[in-house]
């Protein structure tokens, strides 16, 4: 199986070099020269790893293939894959990967509010986005006080909200209500 663990973003500079979207919690490790990647979509790879900088908070991706800015513009929002085959296995209780997360039920008490479409990893705090059955995307942080458990198996994660949670980006808000019809609180 394959594991993402970048996203290529706009080109930087005229030497083929290009931003990532860093989606590891171990970038030195994952971003060294030599380091070849499987990438999406298949056309746009493999890629090899020349060279690998953090300019301020953006790491900057160098590959052996890519030789200037026009291609690296082609390879743009290309993802980056890994062979999960590489991964140690002592870490497997700290966390889940997006690949996990994505497609489960987001759950509050037992009635279904959406479905998890994404994970945001970031320096302070993670972020789930749930789409809800009306199409709105509403952004959970992935905390253990609001996201309290992680049942992957069971194909569901349970949210216990914030009053507001759902409703903030919602021009009709509404309480959620548990199945008894009751307001959640």
């Amino acid at each position: 199986m394959q594991l993402q663990v970048a996203r290529i973003g706009k080109p930087h500079g005229i030497r083929g070099e290009v931003t990532v979207q860093v989606l590891t919690d171990a970038p030195s490790e994952r971003f060294v020269a030599g380091t070849e990647f499987v990438v999406e979509p298949a056309s746009a790879g493999p890629l090899t790893i020349r060279s690998a900088r953090w300019n301020k908070d953006i790491l900057l991706l160098g590959f052996e293939e890519i030789a200037d800015r026009n291609a690296a513009e082609v390879i743009r929002g290309a993802k980056l894959f890994i062979e999960t085959e590489e991964l140690d296995d002592e870490d497997d209780d700290e966390g889940w990967y997006e690949h996990e997360l994505v497609g489960l039920e987001a759950r509050v008490g037992s009635r279904v509010v959406g479905k998890v479409a994404a994970l945001t990893t970031l320096p302070v705090q993670d972020l789930l986005t749930v789409k809800t059955d009306d199409g709105k995307e509403i952004l959970v942080p992935f905390v253990e006080e609001i996201v309290p458990e992680v049942n992957v198996e069971g194909g569901y994660i349970l949210i216990t909200p914030p009053t507001g949670l759902f409703e903030i980006n919602d021009d009709n808000p509404k309480e959620p209500k548990d199945d008894a019809g009751d307001d959640v609180e």
